[in-house]
């Protein structure tokens, strides 16, 4: 979705910067989060505290749905700590308006 030009990774980072709570405090992250960019439409996030990745997770979605996108992206776990952005697969129908 980066690559195509839909998802903004900049306006992403921005995003998580703002709305990552710690120590129920938004905006105080401090040495314990570090949020970087890591080449063409990646975020890494590095957390020397206990850091949910279902939290992570949580606010991705809620950065699609502030910006329309939930409609066409889903968050995916690739592996252990690793989510990435994926577009719903769209099966198209043709084959079965042709039997009616």
């Amino acid at each position: 979705p980066a690559s195509d030009k839909i998802f903004d990774v900049s306006a992403f980072e921005k995003f998580l910067h703002e709305k990552i709570k710690v120590d129920n405090r938004v905006g105080n992250l401090g040495d314990t989060v570090q949020i970087s960019q890591q080449g063409e439409g990646k975020i890494e996030v590095v957390a020397h505290i206990q850091f949910s990745g279902r939290y992570l997770k949580y606010l991705t979605k809620k950065f699609l749905k502030k910006q329309q996108l939930r409609d066409w992206l889903r968050v995916v776990s690739t592996s252990q700590g690793v989510y990435e952005l994926r577009f719903f697969n769209v099966a198209n129908d043709e084959a079965d308006d042709d039997d009616e």
